[in-house]
């Protein structure tokens, strides 16, 4: 996936989603992976073990980085032999998740990578045929993997349990993860004559009630938080698939967000800017504008759900991605995987105990509630004793479970250059949105460079 990369620069953002990368899993083997024919063994219990934990939460004020200190904790005193030390990822970018795969590869060239580290989806052919993560199936055995999958009392969700897997194998544990929603302000949509109780669920119902906040609000209509580079695609493939495009072909061997339903998809959200509902703004600019109360409707992940709820509180309201007209919604999702970079066996393993009980049920319970990550042991939220009270008085959370039947996977790009490829493609979907570009000369501009760096044959 990713080209060789440097190290990124910026200023840290507190509002940035903490998103990175959701791959196609078991497509194609990992060739070359280092792989582990013999089982590594069980950590004595005075075996004293030290393993480095990195994590673009670390890098993100507020909520992030206390829940996963709090999670740190708690592991520690379950395992007071393994010590555990959090580190972001190296690199200054207002995203931190946008410095994870240079700052491993910095440290691998250094000798020194993290032992379990936290990448996105979207950098799962990377991180496995590049970085050469440890399939865990050869670690502990398929049989504790799935183990862990199925859980003490509720298992993972079916669309989620593949995601970190590649040729039949698992390399991560997904972990964070969420799908596009509708978020809207309750009180612009009052002032505006809207009924709050009947958000949009089209794309033309968004652009009217957009066009309706700005004439009688003052207020910003709509951001869409799909649409730039600074995004990344794992939105924008959700716009594309639910008009019947995509991004890249299914066997993986030929780039199409050139082709003519991605093209429409993009036309619809410029002609947005066009109308001004929706004004050209960056993410950082669109994020905390909604949060201000300057927007009247965001399309975000819902890692941001308790931002926005700090400062909208009761006047947030959620709704399902928008729909084009007659079609059905095809949400992709956000977040990343937990893999093993640590070659000493009881560092693989110790990994493995950090990993299993960042998946728990207990650690569920604790991000969903305090970040609005979607649990991915999906059946907590019905549980008395576990995730329902808190999801019955946060309904915010209800279009990401609706959704997530019928979700398919943010598809990475192949090769060491896949984030060349998606940072061209996602340049040419901002500069047609925003700056006005020809859709159609400018995504097959940008698909005709990025096609020369896609591997021959896929992968």
């Amino acid at each position: 996936m990713r080209r060789k990369l440097l190290a990124a620069v910026g200023a840290a953002l507190a509002l940035t989603t903490a998103l990175a990368g959701c791959g196609l899993g078991g497509e194609t083997p990992a060739a070359g992976s280092n792989t582990t024919t013999s089982r590594i063994p069980e950590l004595k219990a005075d075996q004293q073990v030290s393993i480095v934990f990195e994590s673009y939460n670390f890098g993100q004020a507020g909520a992030w980085t206390d829940t996963f200190n709090e999670l740190i904790g708690k592991f520690t005193a379950a395992h007071p032999n393994i010590k555990v030390t959090p580190q972001k990822p190296q690199g200054n970018s207002a995203n931190p998740a946008t410095d994870t795969i240079p700052s491993i590869q910095a440290q691998m060239a250094a000798g020194n990578p993290p032992d379990v580290a936290q990448l996105g989806f979207s950098d799962l052919d990377f991180t496995i045929n590049e970085l050469k993560a440890a399939p865990l199936d050869d670690l502990v055995g398929k049989d504790e993997v799935q183990k862990n999958f199925d859980g003490a009392k509720y298992p993972f969700a079916k669309t989620a349990r593949t995601l970190g897997d590649w040729g039949g194998k698992t390399y991560g544990v997904p972990f964070v993860f969420s799908t596009p929603v509708l978020y809207y302000n309750a009180d612009l949509f009052t002032k505006a004559g809207l009924d709050p109780a009947k958000p949009p669920k089209t794309w033309s119902e968004v652009e009217q009630a957009a066009l309706a906040i700005k004439g009688k609000t003052g207020k910003e209509g709509v951001y869409v938080d799909c649409l730039t580079k600074g995004s990344k695609d794992w939105c924008f493939q959700s716009i594309a698939r639910s008009n019947g495009g995509r991004v890249i072909s299914e066997d993986r061997k030929a780039l199409s967000f050139a082709d003519g339903p991605t093209v429409e998809a993009v036309t619809a959200m410029q002609k947005m800017v066009k109308s001004g509902a929706m004004p050209n703004r960056n993410q950082q600019q669109g994020t905390e504008g909604f949060a201000r109360g300057d927007f009247g409707m965001i399309v975000e992940s819902s890692a941001l759900q308790g931002t926005f709820g700090k400062g909208l509180k009761e006047n947030l309201k959620s709704a399902a991605m928008p729909a084009f007209d007659g079609k059905p919604v095809v949400p992709t999702n956000s977040g990343a995987s937990l893999f093993v970079f640590a070659k000493d066996p009881a560092k693989q393993r110790a990994a493995w105990e950090l990993i299993k009980f960042l998946t728990s049920e207990e650690a569920y319970t604790t991000i969903a509630t305090k970040i609005g990550y979607l649990p991915l042991r999906t059946k907590l939220v019905e549980d008395p004793a576990g995730l329902k009270p808190w999801a019955d008085k946060n309904p915010l959370i209800k279009p990401n479970l609706e959704q997530l039947d019928r979700m398919e996977p943010w598809v990475s790009f192949p090769g060491p250059s896949y984030l060349q490829i998606r940072d061209g493609m996602m340049s040419a979907v901002e500069n047609s949105v925003f700056q006005g570009a020809d859709p159609q000369s400018t995504l097959k501009t940008a698909q005709d460079a990025a096609a020369k760096l896609v591997p021959e044959g896929g992968r």
